[in-house]
């Protein structure tokens, strides 16, 4: 597929609290916390566990990269990527582009393609979804691409126009397609590398994020062919699997938390991030873009 990338059920409720922006007014200097502050004193309930069922290992011979899906915002591409990495059509794939400061793709190269059996090749765009049907904290700060941005349950999202969608944010993962808007389903799947290509944003379905190991996929060597493909073989990284964790013997998981969008703890530390009182800086800015504030992961119990 060379197109572009070659070129649901009521969701959860919106919470009491989830249209008030977050702060902007500048802290008081002695009231500010640094990021690690934050996180050091966050309470065990401003975080979540990762769900098993929607979370993936794409196994690298370096190593293992981990993706929470979306399924609030592209159910049918969630359940469609599962059922191929369940019935092992990954297994034997490869990262086949690498395009700098921009994607890695994955997929099986043309001379290894097989026929999909439990999942579907393609599926109908799924770039954008109600704004009622899903929770949102929006940022204070302007945005150039959408009418307000923030943050849906963990991933970072904009919204207008009664709509709501996902962003491409560093570490965003998205379903590659043809020309045609339905012409992707997740058997093709790239990571953001590089600088926030906002632009692909409601041009593509992102269907989750790469919670650990993005480092696996943005430090290897770049294509040298259009486009930031691989021109043989020999230049790709092979895939040895990818794998639902819920299907991963538990002593085989990796148990990751991350911190609610929802909580005091992150709005907190977006303000920690936006106004930057650290001896090194001699500005404190007072303002971020989305795409910049962190989205912490660690372990659980850690």
């Amino acid at each position: 597929m060379r197109g572009m990338l070659a070129a649901g059920a009521m969701a959860l409720a919106v919470m009491g609290c989830a249209t008030k922006a977050v702060e902007s007014a500048a802290p008081e200097t002695g009231a500010w916390r640094s990021m690690g502050d934050v996180l050091a004193q966050s309470p065990a309930s401003d975080w979540r566990a990762l769900d098993p069922e929607n979370t993936l290992y794409l196994e690298l011979t370096r190593g293992r990269v981990i993706i929470e899906l979306a399924p609030a915002f592209a159910p049918l591409h969630a359940a469609n990527i599962k059922a191929l990495a369940r019935e092992g059509y990954f297994d034997g794939a490869a990262v086949v582009r690498v395009q700098d400061n921009y994607v890695a793709q994955w997929a099986r190269p043309e001379e290894s393609r097989r026929q999909i059996r439990a999942g579907r090749a393609t599926l109908p765009a799924e770039f954008d979804r109600g704004a009622a049907r899903a929770p949102f904290r929006p940022l204070a700060d302007p945005d150039s691409y959408a009418d307000e941005v923030g943050f849906s349950d963990g991933f970072p999202a904009a919204r207008g126009g009664g709509r709501i969608w996902l962003a491409h944010c560093y570490g965003m993962v998205g379903a590659g397609r043809d020309n045609g808007a339905d012409s992707g389903g997740g058997a093709e799947l790239y990571a953001v590398i590089g600088h926030a290509p906002r632009h692909l944003d409601r041009n593509v379905t992102l269907v989750g994020r790469i919670v650990q190991g993005v480092e696996l996929l943005s430090a290897l060597p770049r294509g040298t062919g259009d486009l930031g493909f691989y021109v043989s073989a020999a230049e790709r990284t092979p895939i040895r699997t990818m794998r639902v964790a819920a299907d991963v013997p538990e002593a085989e998981r990796v148990e990751l938390e991350t911190l609610r969008t929802d909580s005091a703890s992150f709005r907190a530390l977006v303000e920690s991030r936006r106004f930057r009182r650290e001896e090194w800086f001699a500005s404190p800015t007072g303002r971020i873009n989305l795409c910049n504030v962190p989205l912490p992961v660690r372990a659980r119990n850690g």
